[in-house]
């Protein structure tokens, strides 16, 4: 059994669709950076490619790829997946926070579980999301941005 943990954030850019979860989700503002900027996402696959003894997601798909431009980040958990398969990993379970101010989370957590379960290849009782503020202090409380962390744990096949 090996366990992966991964942090992310973004800050939010006006004019750009929020994504979190693979959801888009209502709001004025977007999250700034080279793919779609979905947080929750890069926190997964960080955690999946770390319980997997693997370089992290700025390695995977570096910011300085035009390939990864705008691209969602659902496209890139697919290939994150497919690397673990080859490694001989399944995934047994995730737990993951999404740390904001605004917008109000809790509405889309169904539907990101949803899109989730069938690209991770897990039921979605073995999927947690969470969602808290950061009591109105620092760059989130200010609503300048939002943070995820997402903790895995994998069965991993090793050669002897």
């Amino acid at each position: 059994m090996f366990v992966g943990f991964g942090y992310d954030v973004h800050r939010f850019k006006k004019s750009r669709k929020l994504f979190l979860g693979g959801v888009e989700i209502s709001s004025k503002n977007g999250l700034d950076g080279h793919s779609d900027a979905d947080v929750l996402i890069h926190a997964l696959m960080d955690a999946l490619l770390g319980a997997s003894g693997q370089n992290d997601i700025g390695h995977l798909f570096p910011n300085t790829d035009d390939k990864y431009k705008n691209i969602s980040s659902v496209e890139l958990l697919k290939i994150v997946v497919n690397t673990l398969k080859e490694k001989k990993c399944k995934l047994i379970n995730t737990d993951m926070t999404i740390v904001a101010e605004k917008p109000k989370i809790y509405p889309y957590i169904d539907e990101m579980k949803n899109i989730l379960s069938k690209i991770l290849g897990i039921k979605k009782d073995y999927i947690a999301i969470k969602a808290t503020t950061n009591e109105k202090m620092g760059f989130i409380g200010r609503a300048e941005g939002i943070a995820a962390m997402a903790v895995v744990s994998l069965e991993r096949k090793i050669k002897k």
